[in-house]
């Protein structure tokens, strides 16, 4: 069984920001879905998709606008459940019959309590059991008049119809964010709906793996592919993946452009070469990538700059490797998804691919791409199912760019060395307080400043430098990490000790938004 013969609900995108977010909670129940922005939803594309069920995401707009976004009539004659969200009811109750007005004193943005009302919905079942349900809102606009046939099933002070529905056509509509863990019983909502519209939970990792192994043999027949391994959990799943379906044909290659933290390198090859005999390529090109990044201190330019290094290294190893056709990359669902936007559409391109940008073009390789289907969550339940070790999937996010992106400012060799030990130092700090699977991404930044410092009676001089730990789900959205005045404590002292080069300790406490999770 492929993708397109699982059963398959549709996410229509009206430029939510949280829309993958309700990808998430389908998957975690076991049921594939695909995100395509409104455009895309032709009446064309509905008969070739075939979707067993609809969920219509939030948005910016106001369906009260003249181009305000709309999905074409006919996905209500579908005959198949629907659930509209936010803008995604009330685009439905505008298209159904009903009516929606501004927002002028009702807008609600934030946690709300939204109470039940009318008969039992089996959309509600569990919802209630305590009088009433939290929610996230975030609209200006609201339902003013319903669509004939629904009826109201909850209410909030500033939206009295919070839920909506109309059971004999299986159409539900709620004003609220189900998918967000503000909503903290949303899980239950959509499981219901699910239920409601027949889905019988047959997307599992299991089953996937399969599939996977069967479309890779299918697309590279007796041909040769090229992996680029870097060690994070993405290209360590795909490659042996990969490995699995087509055994030697494939090479992986390893470049250490001198950015890796300490010990990396060797824990790499030592996994790929020893516990799976996959044929790898360690290119120690470190000279090349330093020599290059000398002083560069503009972080647009430090990305430039390993990219097109990459490409050239890349190349090299294509050639040597006996003329591979196929490159292999860890591409996820969520950078598809944002590389799916374009002018005119409800959201902005968040990022292009970005796993080896352009590499394809330059070099003429055909791409393969195992996991663009999955989220990080399933890749990581993917490894499980292919035996990788729990080191590997579980650790930590690391960016290409490495190294260099934690480093502000101009880059050198001496300032790369103190952040690697101070880098180590701190995650063995995690390690040994039993933290690490806690948190979503941990690092040290080596900031561009100086700060005088005493010690031993003497004075000092030395770099300054910024513990970051942060919690998320996916990486979208983050906080930071609430370590205990203690292990901070321990931890400053520690680098302070054991690190030559950084007398002054700080913790980042910058959440996602307005901070980013690395600083460039």
């Amino acid at each position: 069984m492929t993708a397109t013969q699982h059963q398959r609900l549709l996410i229509v995108d009206f430029g939510s920001q949280v829309t993958q977010l309700i990808a998430r909670r389908l998957r975690e129940q076991n049921v594939y879905c695909e995100i395509h922005p409104y455009q895309a939803v032709t009446e064309a594309f509905l008969n070739a998709f075939a979707p067993l069920a609809v969920v219509l995401s939030g948005g910016p707009a106001s369906v009260l606008d003249p181009d305000s976004p709309r999905p074409p009539e006919m996905l209500f004659r579908l005959g198949v459940p629907v659930l509209g969200i936010c803008y995604g009811q009330q685009v439905m109750m505008q298209m159904l019959g009903g009516r929606v007005e501004r927002g002028d004193g009702t807008a609600e943005f934030g946690r709300a309590y939204v109470t039940p009302a009318g008969d039992a919905l089996p959309l509600l079942e569990g919802w209630f059991e305590t009088g009433r349900e939290q929610v996230w809102m975030s609209h200006g606009d609201h339902v003013a008049a319903l669509a004939p046939g629904f009826a109201v099933y909850g209410t909030s002070p500033a939206a009295p119809f919070a839920i909506t529905a109309d059971p004999a056509r299986k159409f539900y509509a709620v004003q609220f964010h189900p998918e967000v863990h503000h909503t903290p019983n949303g899980a239950r909502l959509y499981a219901n709906f699910l239920r409601e519209a027949g889905f019988t939970g047959d997307w599992t990792m299991g089953a996937y793996r399969e599939e996977a192994i069967a479309r890779i043999r299918d697309q590279v027949g007796d041909g040769r592919v090229i992996c680029g391994l870097s060690g994070g959990v993405d290209s360590s799943v795909a490659a042996v993946l990969i490995h699995e379906a087509i055994g030697d044909r494939l090479t992986c290659v390893f470049v250490d452009h001198g950015l890796l933290r300490e010990g990396e390198a060797e824990e790499v090859v030592a996994m790929f070469r020893d516990a799976y005999n996959i044929p790898l390529v360690h290119a120690d090109e470190s000279a090349l990538f330093l020599n290059a990044l000398d002083g560069v201190s503009d972080p647009e330019t430090k990305r430039k700059t390993i990219g097109r290094l990459f490409i050239d290294v890349f190349q090299k190893h294509a050639t040597q490797t006996g003329g591979a056709e196929f490159l292999a990359q860890g591409t996820l669902y969520p950078d598809v998804i944002e590389s799916v936007s374009f002018s005119g559409g409800p959201s902005v391109t968040i990022k292009s691919h970005h796993n080896v940008g352009g590499l394809p073009e330059k070099m003429g390789l055909k791409l393969v791409e195992p996991l663009r289907e999955l989220f990080k969550d399933e890749v990581r339940a993917l490894g499980r199912e292919l035996g990788l070790p729990d080191r590997f999937i579980g650790r930590h996010p690391f960016p290409g760019p490495g190294l260099a992106i934690r480093c502000p400012g101009a880059i050198t060799r001496e300032k790369l060395d103190i952040l690697r030990r101070a880098d180590a130092v701190y995650i063995d700090q995690i390690r040994r307080h039993g933290l690490y699977d806690e948190i979503w991404q941990a690092f040290v930044a080596l900031l561009p400043v100086r700060s005088v410092g005493v010690m031993g009676d003497a004075r000092t001089y030395d770099y300054a430098c910024a513990l970051r730990a942060v919690t998320s789900v996916d990486g979208m959205t983050a906080d930071y990490y609430p370590f205990s005045h203690d292990f901070l404590a321990e931890t400053a002292t520690r680098i302070i000790n054991e690190v030559r080069g950084i007398n002054r300790v700080t913790y980042d406490i910058t959440s996602k938004p307005p901070g980013t999770i690395e600083w460039e």
